[in-house]
């Protein structure tokens, strides 16, 4: 556990850290036009490589493929650190989101291989808490460097926790299984997943902003997409090894937590993403200090995940989690969508109480019902599946929202701000406004900016909370199927023992837990339950 926790605030501490310095960054490489391609390119690696770090586990074995994902996130981070041009920084940040992909789903994948489900919940609630670390940490941490250190240490500082996450988990992993040996890779999936998946990123990203929505690049893209993912299920449907067996889908938990996840990823994130806009512009704080007015929302999220996971592995009852979390999610965002210019922090603090709550019974609970609903062979892979999803929700919301919002600043400030926008010469630099330029213009101007704002932030959680209604929706038809471990599980033959003297008792849908092997002189006496 102590590696795999290193491992997780490793791949959740890198954005906080690296995000303050990205004005020093531009301002020594140049490049501003390449600057969102510093965290697209890490995303759009990170969110492709997971279901193929996840498949590589199931083939390979968990600890030589968690392990070649902590090692190429450290050379990414080390040659990020040495890039001397925007372009070698934005294809260096897709090598280490490349790594990254591999952080959070071998994390996830281990814990599946060595706690069973009925305990599983309470660990999975542990890693829920490194989130207000990073969170809170992160940007205390990247503020420092920028001030005092070079900008390239907000990324070699990756390595110290690099290392020691290597070599705990080189030592404390040796006995995970060993994989099935069968090493055939899907290299046409993971192409045409690559394709729909950069296509379908790049169309909410440049839509609206770079390019009109009916324009022949959008257009292009979005049949792009069309083509390369009915081509990917295609070849899934029929290759031996598929990078994401479609089977998992077979099962209606998995398909509803992977869409839940999805709803989480898209509802949360692209909201949590532009509450700093409004914290900065709007109620004056400073970079610093927006992270750390994320802690009511970070310390709830903690505080329910570890409840709700002790509850879970005490009770076995998970499906009203989701449902609570949904609905209270959705209420969450909603009040978001109500804040004016005259909202104050404290307020606001309240809100973010109640979207944390959501958090903490939706993030580990949903990826503990896609487990639960995958056969032992396709761990993995399940994994890697419900991840992809909540990531990719969280990078359509991200950009979508964002897109929403910057519109509907736009728009706003134009109507509001009038004569004295294009007197104080602020009307066509609007997209470049830092809260330090802000506060230099007239009132009236500032007034208008911050009313735009609001209208902004406005639209995206209105949006956002609309999204989330859905994910009410499919909560309440998750069903409660019984963790290994309790009462009216089901039971499976145990399957061959692999290396390590332990043996998998597995079952198709309802979880998996390690039992002793049987000696050599008879079968063990003891059974699964």
């Amino acid at each position: 556990m102590s590696g795999l926790v290193i491992a997780m605030l490793l791949a959740m501490l890198d954005n906080m850290i690296v995000a303050p310095a990205l004005p020093t960054i531009v301002g020594d490489l140049g490049g501003l036009e390449h600057l969102a391609w510093v965290t697209t390119g890490y995303v759009l690696a990170s969110t492709v490589s997971t279901p193929i770090w996840g498949k590589l586990g199931d083939l390979l074995g968990r600890r030589i493929t968690f392990l070649s994902s902590i090692a190429t996130f450290l050379l990414g981070s080390v040659l990020c650190g040495m890039a001397q041009n925007m372009g070698e920084l934005v294809g260096f940040r897709a090598l280490q989101g490349l790594g990254a992909g591999g952080l959070m789903v071998g994390v996830m994948a281990v814990l599946a291989d060595i706690v069973p489900p009925r305990d599983r919940s309470k660990y999975q609630g542990v890693m829920m808490a490194v989130m207000p670390v990073a969170m809170i940490g992160g940007p205390l941490v990247g503020g420092f460097i920028t001030d005092h250190l070079s900008w390239r240490w907000a990324f070699y500082v990756n390595l110290p926790l690099g290392v020691v996450a290597l070599l705990v988990c080189w030592f404390t992993l040796a006995k995970l299984p060993r994989g099935t040996g069968r090493v055939r890779i899907d290299w046409l999936g993971t192409a045409l997943l690559t394709v729909w998946i950069t296509a379908l990123v790049l169309i909410t990203t440049w839509g609206g902003s770079e390019y009109d929505w009916t324009s022949g690049v959008i257009l292009g893209l979005a049949a792009l997409t069309v083509a390369a993912f009915v081509g990917f299920v295609l070849v899934e449907r029929r290759v031996a090894e598929p990078i994401m067996p479609l089977s998992v889908f077979a099962s209606r938990n998995f398909t509803l937590a992977g869409a839940l996840s999805f709803v989480v990823g898209f509802a949360m994130f692209g909201g949590i993403t532009l509450l700093p806009q409004f914290q900065q512009y709007v109620q004056g704080s400073s970079a610093t200090n927006s992270g750390l007015l994320l802690m009511p929302m970070m310390i709830a999220a903690m505080v329910l995940s570890l409840a709700g996971g002790a509850l879970t592995s005490r009770t076995g009852h998970y499906k009203s989690l989701p449902i609570v979390g949904s609905i209270t999610m959705t209420i969450g965002l909603g009040l978001f969508a109500t804040m004016g210019t005259g909202t104050g922090r404290f307020t606001t603090g309240v809100y973010m109480v109640v979207l944390g709550i959501g958090m903490g019974c939706l993030m580990q609970t949903t990826m503990l019902i896609a487990q639960n609903s995958a056969p032992l062979k396709d761990m993995g892979a399940a994994t890697g599946a419900a991840t992809f999803l909540r990531n990719m929700g969280g990078s359509l919301g991200v950009s979508l929202l964002s897109t929403l919002y910057t519109s509907t600043l736009t728009d706003s400030f134009a109507r509001d701000a009038g004569a004295a926008a294009s007197g104080a010469g602020s009307g066509g630099s609007i997209a470049s406004m830092t809260p330090g330029v802000l506060h230099q213009l007239p009132a009236s101007v500032q007034h208008a900016f911050q009313a735009g704002v609001t209208d902004g932030i406005g639209s995206a959680f209105t949006w956002g909370a609309a999204v989330s209604v859905v994910g009410i929706v499919i909560a309440f038809f998750i069903r409660q199927v019984p963790l290994r471990g309790f009462a009216g599980a089901e039971s499976a033959p145990a399957q061959a023992a692999p290396a390590g003297g332990l043996a998998t008792v597995g079952t198709g849908t309802a979880g998996d837990l390690r039992t002793p092997a049987p000696s050599a002189s008879g079968p063990d006496p003891r059974t699964a339950d």
